[in-house]
């Protein structure tokens, strides 16, 4: 019988690789050359599934530039051996390592579909199961032998979502992750509904991963009350390049004059400021209201509705291509991986 599809599932540690010793009760990391044994059902597929597993494996709270690099010349690696790539990971900062992995693979053209577990794959009640095999289906989903979903993204929970539109928002329940900003690609239910108008088209042009990262970037939440001190304590980190600012609301912050100040003081030496909403979903519009007009005047760049997880993993891509200021500012106001709506999609 033909092999309709070859898929290479990279396990990097986290919670759905577990399995319970029955000697000792303790959670131990599965095999991961053993999945067809763990999940018999994969072999229905008449998929080739293969799969490679990082040693040593990594919580996902250990997440850090060196490891994305590798997961992604790992990927580099494979690409013209396989028609899709599903990524096992811990789902703490899976909407990190999703959201970067766009970035740094340029003209994807092929699936990256990354997914976990809030219960490991060695309880009976486990949810990985089930997102094991949604991740490999459609990892390996194509219309007329081209892959239906080209890009890097999350699946989890019976939806398949944009990987850099993605937050997790529950540590408890099994629907972990949403995208406030843009629906999702696909349900599972019966059948898989893709939403083709919501997917990036491939554009058939020779991967291209990007390795340079640069992570002297730092996240300013603002809350009421926030001190002086605070502000500058972070604004004066040696190396600092750039920072995430979540304001409030569509992007306001105070007004007050030693805040304004030491934002321009930080600009005119060279620091770039994002400015993204601390809500789930709606976007950042400098000017709308007065306490962000400020703002505006000084530089602050308006990140739109992307998601902090997303400005970050940009921040880093950008600053590691060694490009200008000025450009790295205009970059961050369109959408280059479809990490920001787009104003013809706004207005449908």
């Amino acid at each position: 019988m033909e092999v309709k599809a070859s898929i290479l599932v990279i396990y990097t540690g986290g919670t759905i690789g577990m399995i319970k010793d029955p000697q000792t009760g303790a959670l131990h990391p599965i095999n991961m050359d053993l999945l067809y044994q763990s999940i018999p059902v994969l072999k229905n597929f008449n998929y080739k599934i293969d799969t490679f597993s990082f040693d040593p494996l990594l919580d996902s709270s250990n997440m850090k530039p060196d490891f994305w690099i590798k997961l992604a010349k790992i990927i580099e690696d494979n690409y013209e051996n396989y028609d899709g790539f599903v990524v096992l990971h811990g789902t703490d900062t899976m909407s990190y390592t999703a959201s970067v992995l766009s970035f740094m693979l340029e003209n994807l053209n092929k699936p990256v579909i990354l997914t976990g577990s809030q219960l490991p794959l060695g309880v009976v009640r486990t949810d990985g199961r089930d997102n094991i095999i949604n991740a490999v289906e459609m990892a390996a989903a194509k219309d007329e032998n081209t892959p239906l979903i080209p890009e890097v993204c999350i699946c989890f929970e019976n939806k398949l979502f944009r990987g850099n539109r993605t937050n997790k928002f529950n540590a408890e329940n099994f629907e972990a992750f949403v995208s406030g900003n843009y629906p999702a690609l696909a349900k599972v239910g019966v059948y898989i509904r893709y939403k083709n108008h919501l997917i990036l088209k491939p554009n058939f042009k020779k991967l291209k991963v990007h390795y340079n990262l640069d992570s002297n970037v730092a996240i300013l939440k603002l809350f009421p009350g926030i001190s002086e001190n605070i502000v500058k304590s972070i604004l004066s980190i040696k190396g600092l390049k750039a920072v995430v600012m979540e304001t409030y609301g569509s992007g306001n912050a105070p007004t007050e004059k030693w805040f304004i100040d030491t934002l321009k003081a930080a600009i005119d030496s060279g620091i770039i400021i994002l400015n993204v909403t601390q809500c789930k979903s709606g976007s950042v519009e400098i000017g709308k209201y007065e306490t962000s007009i400020d703002l505006g005047k000084i530089g602050v760049v308006g990140g739109y509705d992307i998601t902090t997880e997303s400005a970050i993993a940009k921040l880093m891509f950008l600053l590691g291509k060694n490009i200008s200021y000025n450009e790295i500012c205009s970059q961050l106001q369109i959408s280059i991986r479809g990490e920001l709506t787009n104003e013809l999609l706004k207005n449908e």
